[in-house]
C-alpha cells in the first residue's frame, strides 16, 4: 500500500447530510467545506438537483486537494408527479408541490442508510429534520451530530424555558440566561407551546401551511443582467441612506401586510429596496404592487427586486444603512458581517429569540412589533403590522438621532469584529490574509 492510500485509510471520515432547504443545506455545505479544508475526509450525501446549487465549489476545493466529494441519491420526483428537478423547497411554488416534497424526503431514508453501511463512516452530521439517524448512527456504533443551523442563543433560551407559562400574554422572564429576556408565549412556537418537540411534526406544519415561491442564490445567473440596473441605483444614494427589506426564502405575506409594508416603507420618508416575492395572485393584488412599484421608480424612493436578490451585493454596498429581516440565523450573521443594524420582524420557529438577542443583548436592533409566532397564512387580522409601527421602525433606524446613531455604531463593531475573525482563520489556516 503505498503511503498516499496509507494516509488516506488514517483519515476520519465524516458524512453531511443536509436538509434541502436553503437556511438548512447552504449552512451545512458551508461547514461540511470548512471541515474538508482541516483535513477531514468529508462525504456529502444528497439528490442530483440539490447537488447541482453547490457542486462547483465542492469540485474546486476537491481540485485544490481538499478530500470533499458528494455521493448522490435518487430523489423520487416520479412517483408523486414532481417535475425533474423540484427536489428542494426552494422550488416550491404551490402547496400542492410543497406537499408532495414534504412527502418524498421520509422516502430516502432507505438509500440514505445503504449509503451508510457502505461508506462507514467514523461520524455522521445529519440535519435537525432527521431524527431517525439517530438511530442510524447506534447501528454503525458511531457518533452522531446534530446540526442546528440556528443561533446558540436561540437554543439556549429554548432549553430553558419554563413549563410554568399562564396565558398567551402574560409576560415571563426566561432563567438562566445573563440577560434579562423577557417573552411572551404567543411568541413561542406553537411546537414549545403544545410540548410537542418531534421534528417531524414541525417539517409537516411548515410543508402544510407555507405557499411561496422560495429565493436562492443559485438563481444569480437568471439575474446578472439586472444586477447593473440595481448597482447603479444604489450609487445614485448617499451612504447608509437605503434601507433593504428582505424576509428570507419561506415567508409568504398576505396582501393586507404587503399593502401595510408598501406604504409604512413609503410613509418613511427613507429609500429602499424591497424584495417581494412572485407566485399566484388575484388581479388586484398584482394590480396593487405594479402600481406602487411605478410610482417608486418615479420618484426614484424605492427599488422593488422580484423573487432573487443578490443579498451579499446590497448589503456590503456603501448606501446600505440597515436591513428589515425576519431575524433567520443566516440573515443576521450576514448583516452582522456587514455592520449594518436591524428592523426586526419574525414570524415563526425561533426567529423571536434572535430578535430578543438583537434588540436586548447587542443592542443592535428596532423591533417592529411582530408579536405572534405563527406561520404566515395563519396570522390574525389583528397581528398585522401597521404601516405606522413600520414607519417609526424605519425613522428610528435610518434616522439621524441619538438610538441610531449608538446602533450603528455598535454594528459597525460587531462587524469589524467578525471581519477580524474571518481573517485570524486565513492567517491561521493558509498562512497568510
Amino acid at each position: 500500500m503505498d503511503s498516499e492510500s496509507q494516509q488516506s485509510n488514517n483519515q476520519l471520515h465524516v458524512i453531511f447530510l443536509p436538509f434541502p432547504t436553503p437556511g438548512h443545506m447552504n449552512p451545512m455545505i458551508d461547514t461540511a467545506r470548512l471541515f474538508a479544508k482541516h483535513g477531514v475526509n468529508v462525504t456529502i450525501i444528497t439528490t442530483h438537483a440539490n447537488a447541482s446549487t453547490f457542486q462547483k465549489s465542492i469540485d474546486d476545493d476537491f481540485n485544490s486537494g481538499y478530500p470533499i466529494k458528494t455521493q448522490l441519491i435518487q430523489f423520487p420526483s416520479a412517483q408523486v408527479g414532481l417535475p425533474d428537478g423540484v427536489e428542494n423547497f426552494n422550488d416550491g411554488t404551490s402547496l400542492e408541490i410543497l406537499g408532495k416534497i414534504s412527502r418524498r424526503i421520509p422516502m430516502l431514508q432507505d438509500s440514505i442508510e445503504v449509503l451508510f453501511q457502505e461508506l462507514q463512516p467514523d461520524c455522521i452530521v445529519t440535519d435537525m429534520l432527521y431524527p431517525w439517524t439517530v438511530e442510524s448512527a447506534s447501528k454503525l456504533n458511531i457518533p452522531r451530530m446534530y446540526f442546528y443551523s440556528s443561533s446558540y442563543f436561540s437554543n439556549c433560551a429554548f432549553h430553558l424555558l419554563s413549563d410554568n407559562l399562564v396565558s398567551d400574554t402574560q409576560k415571563f422572564t426566561i432563567a438562566g440566561l445573563p440577560h434579562t429576556i423577557e417573552m411572551i408565549p404567543l411568541e413561542l412556537p406553537d411546537w414549545l407551546r403544545t410540548k410537542n418537540s418531534d421534528p417531524d411534526q414541525f417539517l409537516f406544519g411548515l410543508t402544510r401551511r407555507m405557499k411561496a415561491r422560495l429565493i436562492g442564490d443559485t438563481r444569480a445567473e437568471k439575474n446578472f443582467g439586472k444586477e447593473t440596473e440595481l448597482v447603479n441605483w444604489l450609487n445614485s444614494k448617499q451612504n447608509e441612506s437605503v434601507l433593504y427589506v428582505s424576509f428570507g426564502s419561506l415567508v409568504w405575506h398576505p396582501h393586507a401586510q404587503l399593502v401595510e409594508i408598501a406604504h409604512g416603507l413609503e410613509n418613511s420618508g427613507h429609500s429602499f429596496i424591497w424584495v417581494v416575492r412572485k407566485y399566484d395572485r388575484n388581479e388586484d393584488e398584482e394590480g396593487f404592487l405594479q402600481v406602487f412599484e411605478e410610482r417608486m421608480k418615479e420618484s426614484k424612493k424605492g427599488y422593488i427586486i422580484w423573487n432573487w436578490a443578490p443579498q451579499l451585493l446590497i448589503l456590503d454596498h456603501p448606501a446600505t444603512g440597515g436591513i428589515v429581516t425576519h431575524c433567520c440565523w443566516n440573515s443576521i450573521l450576514e448583516s452582522l458581517n456587514a455592520g449594518l443594524p436591524m428592523i426586526t420582524w419574525p414570524i415563526f420557529a425561533e426567529q423571536f429569540n434572535n430578535e430578543k438577542f438583537l434588540v436586548d443583548v447587542l443592542k443592535i436592533g428596532v423591533s417592529v412589533g411582530s408579536k405572534e409566532n405563527e406561520f404566515w397564512n395563519r396570522i390574525s387580522v389583528e397581528a398585522i403590522v401597521r404601516r405606522e409601527e413600520i414607519a417609526k421602525a424605519v425613522e428610528i433606524l435610518m434616522g439621524n438621532g441619538q438610538e441610531s446613531k449608538e446602533m450603528r455604531k455598535k454594528a459597525k463593531n460587531l462587524g469589524a469584529a467578525s471581519k477580524r475573525t474571518i481573517e485570524d482563520y486565513c492567517f491561521i489556516f493558509y498562512g497568510q490574509v
